[in-house]
């Protein structure tokens, strides 16, 4: 993996979209506690076909079908921490392929982020969205630290920390980066409203806390309300001088009683935000939840157009 210092970030400025939705879009089931993991063991020319249909729409940095990989998942369903290791490594050679693909047909340059979950998302009961945990904060710092050991093994070109609810968890990543040093990242944080993270702190207090951190390259917004954007960016920015990344769910909602997602879902619409993400300070934008390539394509169009018409 490359170390921070060697990654050009210039390079990347549309990321992907939703993974596990797109799957399940696609006939994939994703309804079991390793949501789109499964599909590593049951059909990973799937997953690679996503990646493919991303980097078509647009991508510079697709990420890995590994968001919800852990030992202590994969332990639920009576495998072992070397398959859940396997399954990390087994990922990124997914993403490989698909890069090797494209480059037959495009000399873009692309980078592959290895995808880790927070400790909520390992737990499958939606911890992630509030981040109270029961376990103290050298035991989720040990979580987080024995996947990015793993990784550091691969050729993936940095990590991309999701979803992560609080402050406590940002701070015990950095004590597993400490722990793995040629691991380069982004870590980003879902939030609850226009200021604050799932847990309650201050998103800018969140990005202060990794500003020092030299392994975290970027901070992002991700898994959050696409209308929450616009003032989270000026919150990370009073924390970080790093890159922003954001990347959004589609603007639908999910309700959780009929068990189906409602609301506008416009790849338009969200283009037209994106260009206003960008301009207010955005390094790289693409999407969450339900967001798929056609997400994507507008948000590389939207960003080729406004270069353009700067000259």
């Amino acid at each position: 993996m490359k170390s921070f210092s060697q990654l050009d970030l210039d390079q990347i400025r549309v990321l992907d979209g939703g993974m596990a939705t797109e799957l399940e879009r696609r006939g994939c089931d994703i309804s079991g506690p390793l949501w789109s993991a499964h599909v590593l063991d049951s059909n990973p020319d799937k997953i690679a076909e996503v990646h493919l249909d991303y980097l078509r729409a647009g991508s510079d940095c697709i990420s890995t079908a590994s968001y919800q990989v852990s030992a202590m998942g994969y332990s639920e369903l009576g495998q072992s921490p070397a398959d859940a290791a396997n399954a990390l490594r087994r990922s990124v050679v997914i993403a490989e392929t698909a890069r090797e693909k494209y480059t037959r047909e495009s000399d873009r340059r692309v980078f592959i982020a290895a995808s880790l979950g927070p400790y909520g998302a390992a737990l499958h009961n939606g911890a992630e969205f509030h981040g109270r945990y029961t376990i103290g904060a050298d035991e989720l710092e040990a979580f987080h630290a024995e996947r990015l050991a793993t990784l550091a093994e691969t050729n993936a070109d940095l990590v991309a920390l999701e979803t992560v609810p609080s402050l406590e968890e940002g701070k015990a990543i950095a004590g597993a980066l400490a722990e793995v040093r040629e691991i380069s990242a982004w870590v980003s944080f879902t939030c609850r409203d226009e200021a604050q993270v799932a847990h309650g702190e201050r998103l800018a207090d969140c990005a202060a806390s990794l500003d020092s951190v030299p392994q975290v390259v970027a901070i992002g917004i991700n898994c959050t309300a696409p209308r929450l954007i616009g003032p989270l960016i000026a919150q990370a920015r009073k924390g970080t001088a790093k890159p922003i990344f954001l990347y959004p769910n589609s603007g639908e909602l999910w309700d959780a009683a009929s068990r189906r997602w409602y609301g506008s879902s416009d790849a338009g619409e969200f283009a037209t935000m994106a260009a206003v993400w960008y301009e207010a300070g955005a390094h790289a934008v693409g999407g969450c939840c339900r967001t798929g390539p056609a997400h994507i394509r507008a948000v590389r169009e939207v960003l080729e157009s406004t270069a353009a018409q700067r000259g």
